[in-house]
């Protein structure tokens, strides 16, 4: 039995409801647990005697060590399911994310962050496979879009949260107020870890939740959906796809954009003028709150229009302004933070935008393969970026040619985005 075409959108909507709240909510987590550092930085480096190079090594080893495990692990939670792989994820980094607590020395600092990456890789692409159950190309935009308003969700309250955490919690019990930090916001995670084996279905067909007629439906789009795709017989030929290299290096050129913002926010806000932890805290979420409607308002008009590629190239140019403007202006409080919003609202708002881009032809194990992948080598940037930053402060003793750096990435990627066929995305 089948419905009509417009009787469809209360089944998704019933399905939206049901899953992107918690997921959101999950990757503001992971977002926050991720990012972090960056806020803790503002005490940890004066307080461990840390340089800013070894900070900007320690922020971006765990991208590396993510990068490598994100493919592997996509492929299990392809094969053992979403509910189980993402509850042993999320528990396992919230314990590590804890343990930033103890760190004392810059080894120690690496490895955790090393660790954290593991732990993490494939929540992400994991979440990004498991929407392409649910969702046929034509509505999966959108949803993307508000699944990764997370990440300026987490800027919005983390910023103040964080700000709060380290100047209240400053030497309660002997221990300054970063290690606090650390140990505060990583408890959600193991806590929602533990809720996601309740909460998630592995697909359509496991949904309690669902009649079924409305499992037919939704079974039915994606089946549509998948006989138009490409499903490569091995990983071998996976790799040799030109078509998902170009997507891995776009992704790569807009992380370096969007963890030079996340990472380094706090620092560029303090250098803009504003003084007080809770201060920059409460600033910082200026430019996310941009982001987030940005987000959304992108992701809806490409969905509308079905132009991909163009509203995935708008927010790299944006970006790239507003990482000029920044050096430009950097006198001017009130200018800075204007430059830093546009940059956030490019940086940030790119990365839904782009993966409509990569699942619009790939399908089954190539959409695990793929996925895990390109946010393999997209992530590689989130390794390159906060080290690039850290290592050219140093050098020159100005965040000019950090600034100038990313600039060059984001168009870089745009110009990549460009050159992609728009008959194969602009769907």
């Amino acid at each position: 039995m089948s419905l009509a075409r417009d009787e469809e959108g209360p089944i998704y909507r019933k399905v939206t409801w049901r899953l992107l709240p918690f997921l959101t909510l999950c990757y503001v987590i992971a977002y926050l647990d991720r990012v972090n550092v960056g806020f803790a930085k503002l005490q940890m480096l004066s307080d461990l005697k840390f340089s800013e190079t070894v900070y900007g090594l320690g922020a971006g080893i765990f991208f590396l060590f993510y990068a490598a495990f994100e493919t592997p692990s996509n492929l299990i939670l392809h094969k053992v399911g979403a509910r189980k792989w993402i509850a042993r994820i999320m528990v396992t980094w919230g314990l590590i994310s804890a343990a930033f607590m103890f760190v004392q020395t810059p080894m120690q600092f690496y490895i955790l962050r090393s660790l954290l990456g593991i732990a993490e890789a494939g929540f992400f692409p994991g979440i990004i496979l498991y929407l392409t159950y649910w969702y046929p190309a034509q509505r999966r935009t959108r949803i993307i879009s508000i699944f990764m308003a997370a990440m300026p969700l987490a800027g919005i309250f983390g910023g103040p949260l964080s700000g709060w955490i380290l100047d209240s919690f400053h030497e309660v019990m002997g221990l300054a107020g970063w290690r606090w930090l650390f140990f505060l916001e990583a408890m959600p995670a193991v806590v929602l870890g533990v809720v996601t084996l309740f909460w998630l279905d592995d697909g359509i067909r496991k949904a309690k939740w669902l009649t079924e007629q409305e499992k037919v439906v939704l079974e039915r789009n994606i089946q549509a959906e998948d006989k138009a795709k490409v499903a490569h017989g091995s990983l071998g030929l996976l790799f040799k796809d030109i078509r998902v290299w170009m997507m891995g290096m776009v992704y790569f050129c807009l992380v370096i954009g969007q963890y030079g913002i996340t990472l380094w926010l706090p620092t560029l806000v303090k250098g803009a003028g504003i003084t007080g932890n809770l201060n920059i805290g409460l600033v910082t979420a200026i430019p996310y709150v941009a982001a987030a409607i940005a987000m959304i308002f992108f992701g809806f008009r490409s969905d509308a229009t079905r132009k991909r590629r163009f509203y995935l190239i708008l927010p790299l140019l944006l970006g790239a302004v507003g990482f000029v403007a920044s050096v430009q202006f950097e006198n001017n409080t009130v200018l800075a933070i204007a430059a830093l919003t546009v940059a956030s609202i490019g940086a940030v708002s790119a990365a839904p935008l782009f993966w409509p881009l990569p699942t619009a032809f790939l399908a089954g194990a190539s959409a695990a393969g793929g996925i895990g992948l390109i946010t393999s080598l997209g992530n590689l940037g989130g390794f390159f970026s906060p080290y690039m930053i850290g290592w050219l402060k140093d050098a020159t003793q100005s965040s000019h040619a950090g600034m100038y750096a990313l600039t060059g990435w984001l168009l870089l990627g745009a110009l990549i985005a460009w050159r992609t066929p728009s008959q194969l995305v602009d769907k």
